[in-house]
């Protein structure tokens, strides 16, 4: 494995996943826009560093992981309005 910037990212992603996970299970209300925030960045950045270092199951994982927090982050920014 080489320390490059994709894997520096990839990391920083996985961090940010694994925060949000952390948040989900600790947090007595969950803030739903910020939990699907922090999944969709993390899962942004883990897609970057695959476009360097490719794994099919890893890109087709955070492409629908993607997906989910956006769909995630709609449906919290529509509960939010009036």
């Amino acid at each position: 494995m080489t320390f490059d910037w994709a894997n520096i990212v990839g990391l920083a992603g996985s961090g940010l996943m694994v925060v949000a996970y952390a948040y989900s299970n600790m947090a007595k209300t969950l803030n739903f826009f910020i939990f699907n925030l922090l999944n969709l960045v993390g899962s942004l950045l883990l897609i970057w560093s695959l476009t360097v270092h490719f794994n099919l199951a890893s890109m087709a994982l955070e492409i629908v992981w993607a997906a989910i927090a956006l769909l995630g982050l709609g449906n919290a920014v529509r509960r939010k309005r009036p």
